[in-house]
């Protein structure tokens, strides 16, 4: 069984390794949405994989390094793409949550999937 939880965090960004034309070159921010996926075993007496506030308590963490921050200048992630992004939470997160995938959008319609290393 998959179980996910979604949180929303505010952060402003430059990508500094694309043409210095590019739009996403200067500094610009976006509400993110970030999914982390859970995977497991359904336990016969709560009924769930696990619970909702457990995930929350555990990216709590993250989303205060991330929320209403320049996302450059948080240790490692000088190069803030969306995968960049989701691989950093991943790395984070992997040893107290069973992870399945962690998803990050930037707009409503671009988004990251990271799964891990295969």
């Amino acid at each position: 069984m998959e179980i996910f939880r979604e949180f929303t965090f505010e952060a402003a960004h430059r990508l500094p390794n694309v043409p210095e034309d590019h739009r996403c070159a200067r500094l610009h921010g976006h509400s993110f949405r970030v999914e982390l996926h859970v995977a497991g075993e359904v336990d016969p007496a709560t009924g769930w994989v696990m619970d909702f506030a457990d995930i929350k308590k555990a990216f709590a963490p993250c989303q205060e390094k991330l929320d209403h921050h320049y996302l450059n200048e948080v240790p490692g992630l000088e190069n803030p793409t969306s995968e960049n992004l989701a691989r950093w939470i991943w790395d984070r997160l992997i040893g107290s949550l069973p992870l399945s995938a962690v998803v990050v959008r930037e707009t409503c319609t671009s988004g990251c999937v990271y799964r891990g290393e295969p």
